[in-house]
């Protein structure tokens, strides 16, 4: 199989159900930044992995925990490109999966927890430290965007539970960000205002 079919050349691309669009039609720039921050997570989880293979004890444990809730996310973000790529009223909709209050609610335990494990916020901080949480910091602000997105779409994503996945994931995203500061031993950058 190719990796090219040509045709997108002309600016259109082909939705899950067969429909063609144009590439800035805002179903594909919502399912593209969800892509985007899947591929932004993977590059989070490759780090952690390379941190938790030199690692030892409990900061190894720590780590793998982390890529394995990466890698659980990226998952679940496939799920909901495959929901997004799906229009209303597609023949075999009810086919895709899909994202439920169940998955959020999996990610605000993750939340929790994260937060018990480092000290509590008293001032904003600056995105940054180690290169792993630098690396989430950019996974939660294009997780962001794609939240943006999806809102945008409005009645054309029928599963508000997409939105409030997207909402928890860049929170938990900051979580982990400053989980990966405390593993690394580095602390959080406390923004002073001018």
């Amino acid at each position: 199989m190719k990796l090219y079919t040509k045709q997108g050349d002309d600016g259109g691309t082909v939705l899950f159900d067969g429909t063609r669009v144009r590439k800035h039609d805002p179903r594909v720039c919502a399912y593209g930044d969800v892509d985007e921050t899947n591929a932004f997570i993977g590059v989070a989880a490759s780090m952690a992995q390379g941190l938790a293979v030199s690692a030892s004890g409990g900061a190894r444990q720590d780590w793998q925990r982390l890529v394995d809730r990466l890698m659980h996310v990226q998952r679940d973000l496939f799920t909901i490109g495959a929901e997004l790529a799906t229009p209303i009223g597609a023949p075999n909709r009810d086919k895709v999966p899909k994202i439920s209050e169940s998955d959020a609610r999996r990610l605000e335990g993750w939340i929790d927890e994260a937060s018990a494990a480092v000290p509590p916020l008293r001032q904003f901080i600056l995105p940054g430290g180690a290169p792993a949480a630098s690396a989430l910091h950019v996974c939660r602000t294009v997780c962001r965007r794609a939240e943006r997105n999806v809102v945008a779409l409005g009645a054309d994503c029928s599963n508000p539970q997409v939105v409030i996945y997207l909402n928890r994931l860049s929170d938990l995203l900051f979580a982990w960000a400053r989980c990966a500061n405390a593993f690394s031993g580095v602390e959080d950058v406390p923004w002073q205002a001018p």
